[in-house]
């Protein structure tokens, strides 16, 4: 299978299991570091040869995937993806493909950098930025949500944005798929500091999981660190399960109330348990936002990252984009997959618009 794209660089990504202990500018052109467990990806720039466009290339190995036995979760990913077309704030998949050894998603490329670089700058925001921030991404949840889909994984690095300001949350390996308003699941995964109690007690959990991580991420937003953290996971997973929500003074009581509401160790009287997205949207913090003109993107976002094009880079660190790419990012002798395993593992991944032939097949 062949592609029209030209590959222009290829910037690293890491696995790590708690991104406060790594690199602060541990970055991706437009794709997260991975959680524990999955196989870490590599992901390209690229440059459609017919048209100019720049795509983020998110090149994973079958052989680690399969190693990992990890093609369930690689699979769902993609489903995502092509769920995500219908919504602002969610990155969507213009291509999927595969060689015997490789799996490939072509992306939006989003260039205005991951929400953990702007808070790792800037360490924390004011509220109005934090809030419309929140109200983004509550929106992409709430959408997924409606499809009956959990996201599992929302952190600062997972949510990107564009060169206007506005979010696109993206890395969808831990979504779980099917489940209805009253189900719930159990699979033990996520990132250590923005893991939900239920999680951690390793009990069943629903879409309030989601809404557990959105507060973690906006109290990080707000005060620069997660709500419960510690160097020492082990501490910090007792701080989540038993500690007391802390919030430092200088916020205002809506504010308090939301992360009070989003932060309750009992899932079943977290915000958001009941009618789901409902409540987050009517909840007073988000009184100044008006979710249609949110929706439609014609409210101006607080922070401009002022990029002068698709090739402006400079909320990505130099490190990953000034690395070389890779020979060949086809077949390399120490990725190759069984030819058994992968040609069945993988049925039905790729993926063109009927009315494109950027594949040749």
């Amino acid at each position: 299978m062949k592609t029209r794209l030209e590959m222009e660089m290829s910037p690293g990504v890491s696995c790590v299991q708690s991104h406060k202990n790594s690199n602060p500018h541990d970055h991706s052109l437009g794709m997260a570091s991975s959680p524990i467990g999955i196989p870490s990806p590599q992901v390209l720039l690229a440059k459609r040869k017919s048209d100019g466009m720049f795509y983020a290339v998110k090149v994973l190995q079958k052989k680690s995937i399969l190693k990992n036995k990890e093609q369930s979760h690689i699979m769902a990913e993609r489903n995502v993806l092509l769920k995500n077309v219908r919504h602002p704030f969610l990155v969507g998949l213009r291509y999927s493909f595969q060689t015997p050894e490789k799996l490939y998603f072509v992306l939006d490329y989003v260039n205005g950098g991951e929400l953990f670089f702007h808070l790792q700058r800037e360490r924390r925001f004011l509220e109005p930025r934090a809030r419309f921030y929140t109200a983004e991404v509550a929106s992409a949840i709430g959408y997924l949500h409606s499809l009956n889909i959990i996201y599992r994984d929302l952190k600062p690095e997972n949510i990107l944005l564009d060169c206007q300001g506005h979010v696109v949350l993206t890395d969808f390996g831990l979504c779980k798929e099917g489940v209805e308003p009253e189900d719930t699941t159990s699979t033990f995964c996520g990132t250590p500091e923005y893991l939900a109690p239920e999680v951690l007690r390793k009990e069943p959990y629903d879409r309030a999981v989601d809404w557990w991580c959105l507060g973690a991420v906006l109290y990080e937003m707000l005060h620069g660190l997660p709500p419960f953290y510690s160097q020492d996971v082990s501490q910090m997973y007792e701080n989540i399960l038993h500690q007391p929500l802390q919030i430092p003074g200088g916020r205002t009581v809506a504010a308090c109330d939301l992360l009070q509401g989003l932060l309750h160790k009992d899932q079943r009287q977290r915000l958001g348990s009941k009618a789901d997205f409902l409540e987050i949207k009517n909840h007073v913090f988000f009184s100044p936002i008006n979710w249609d003109d949110l929706y439609h993107k014609r409210l101006t976002p607080p922070f401009n990252p002022n990029v002068a094009g698709p090739a402006d880079l400079k909320h990505f660190d130099p490190e990953f984009t000034q690395e070389a790419v890779s020979k060949s990012i086809g077949c390399t002798p120490d990725t190759m997959a069984s030819s058994s395993g992968a040609s069945s593992a993988f049925l039905g991944f790729s993926y063109a618009p009927e009315d494109d032939d950027i594949l040749d097949c």
